[in-house]
């Protein structure tokens, strides 16, 4: 019951923004039975039913091919939805502002052409040139010239059309530039955090982090090239891939995957699932990772130079008897050891306190991807992106490499980092 009152809460939103958008955008700025107006209205229930279709695709059943036609338009117009809403909403407060200084121009050049014309004078002096002709006797019929429009009516027009047009330049140039701040691919982070037991041995070992990389109908094999290329060029001493690597099958996004076969580094690269995974099939995806030479931690550790590295299952494996289980991942190991915890969801610090880890490496959040949603995920996130402590532990959450939904970052630029540990000993 909490869930469909909610649905029917998030529709009945959802059509309150694009009747308000379409009235400002359209209803305004164009004549009525004009072909813009007609064209706005189509484009009005087009593109939230495109937007409806690639959320569902992924889950429905419908052929991958389908899910890249919708995906594209549907998710860029739940962006430009947002940005043009928000640009809109300051354009409120700009209205009648512009309004009131048209209507003083207005005024003002009216009252420098002849200060003694004023419109009552004016409608008095033609009053009396129509009585004088009526008592002429002018048989003269002839059809008044239409009124010109009310001064008031043109200003409403000009300024609905300034304010939309601006908005349009704002909320689409926002979009265009996330856009493109996504498919140039991520910017390499660099930050250096140091381990109270850390090895003299180990100072300096260098993680690349990634998380979030969310191949899909959007995201595909070229987006994947552009990570490898960027992480190797790091020279990384570790490869880390916390998670959400994909929103599909394998059989549909293979081909997309198998640029990471080319990953290098000296120690390898670990994945751990995130909640997409078990979206999509984690089982086979777990599997499909062995096969292109990275190593996966389910809910278990392996010893490197210097310190443990640790990885467990995502939240969302639970439903599938596959969660996080520290116990298995660092139950039983050397607590003189530092240890390292690859882990999707920043939640998990607590149980990463509470097991003693020195580190914990995580994603998920993607910075809000799309501001201001980053004061949406610190409602339930402890950290939404870069480093923080926790008691003796250190959590560092990455912005990620890709983007869910829409293509589309603003105010959360994509990233992959690299972590330098530093012995305290050194």
């Amino acid at each position: 019951m909490g869930f469909v009152l909610l649905a029917v809460v998030v529709l009945a939103l959802l059509v309150a923004v694009h009747r308000y958008v379409w009235r400002r955008f359209v209803g305004d700025t164009t004549a009525a039975g004009s072909r813009l107006r007609r064209a706005g209205t189509v484009a009005a229930y087009v593109l939230p039913l495109l937007s409806v279709g690639a959320l569902v695709s992924g889950r429905s059943g419908v052929p991958f091919w389908l899910q890249q036609v919708l995906a594209w338009p549907g998710y860029l117009w739940l962006a430009a939805l947002l940005y043009l809403t928000l640009a809109l909403l300051v354009g409120e407060a700009v209205r009648p502002l512009l309004r009131r200084l048209l209507a003083r121009r207005a005024t003002t050049a009216g009252a420098g052409t002849d200060p003694a014309r004023t419109p009552e004078t004016e409608q008095t002096a033609e009053n009396g040139q129509v009585a004088e002709a009526e008592r002429a006797g002018s048989d003269t019929r002839t059809a008044a010239p239409p009124a010109p429009p009310a001064p008031s009516a043109s200003r409403r027009l000009f300024v609905a059309r300034a304010v939309g047009g601006a908005a349009a330049v704002a909320g689409l140039g926002t979009v265009g530039y996330g856009t493109y701040g996504v498919l140039r691919g991520p910017r390499v982070k660099r930050v250096t955090i140091p381990l109270a037991r850390l090895p003299r041995s180990a100072h300096g070992f260098r993680i690349a982090v990634v998380s979030d990389i969310h191949l899909g109908p959007i995201l595909g094999r070229a987006h994947t090239q552009r990570i490898v290329d960027t992480v190797n060029r790091t020279q990384p001493d570790l490869i880390a891939v916390v998670g959400d690597l994909v929103d599909g099958s394998v059989a549909d996004l293979g081909p997309a995957a198998e640029p990471l076969a080319g990953l290098r580094s000296r120690h390898g690269a670990f994945f751990v699932t995130g909640n997409h995974e078990y979206y999509s099939g984690a089982a086979q995806w777990v599997d499909h990772v062995r096969e292109l030479g990275m190593h996966p931690l389910e809910n278990a550790r392996v010893e490197i130079d210097g310190f443990d590295l640790a990885g467990v299952n995502d939240i969302g494996g639970e439903s599938e008897g596959q969660g996080p289980d520290f116990g298995r991942a660092l139950g039983d190991r050397d607590r003189s050891r530092a240890a390292v915890l690859m882990a999707h969801q920043p939640v998990l610090i607590d149980e990463a306190v509470a097991h003693g880890v020195d580190l914990q490496l995580s994603g998920h959040t993607h910075g809000g991807q799309l501001w201001p949603g980053n004061y949406i995920a610190e409602l339930s996130n402890p950290t939404v992106a870069g480093l923080e402590r926790y008691g003796d532990t250190q959590l560092y959450v990455t912005r990620g490499a890709g983007a869910w939904g829409p293509p589309v970052r603003v105010g959360a630029p994509s990233d992959i980092t690299v972590v330098e540990l530093a012995s305290k000993r050194a």
